[in-house]
């Protein structure tokens, strides 16, 4: 029973630091444009990990476009980066998914 207890807390601090951290500008324009896009829900998981990919080069390339800022490559040897990349994608499920559930409802679209 604990470790089922402890799955459960991992799971939502991942589920809960994950929203935070799409709950900006960026992160709710890539999931907008991922629900959108996202044609049935059987993909959501596939859709939630290509707005994770968009969000990990857009973390890399902004500082590189808008403030000519040098060129650095992700430390992707890093535990933490690939914490931070599985918070992400926890929280674009959710996002993604609370998106689509508005899109469906409103607009009535079912592509499945």
């Amino acid at each position: 029973m604990e470790t089922v207890n402890e799955a459960l807390n991992t799971a939502t601090v991942y589920m809960q630091s994950g929203f935070q951290q799409i709950n900006a500008v960026q992160g709710l324009l890539i999931a907008l444009v991922a629900a959108y896009l996202l044609p049935a829900w059987g993909r959501v998981f596939a859709v939630a990990g290509g707005a994770t990919l968009a969000h990990l080069i857009l973390d890399v390339m902004l500082p590189v476009l808008a403030n000519n800022a040098a060129f650095r490559l992700p430390p992707i040897v890093d535990s933490e980066y690939w914490r931070y990349a599985l918070t992400l994608y926890v929280g674009y499920l959710l996002v993604i998914t609370v998106f689509y559930v508005i899109k469906r409802s409103m607009f009535g679209t079912s592509h499945a």
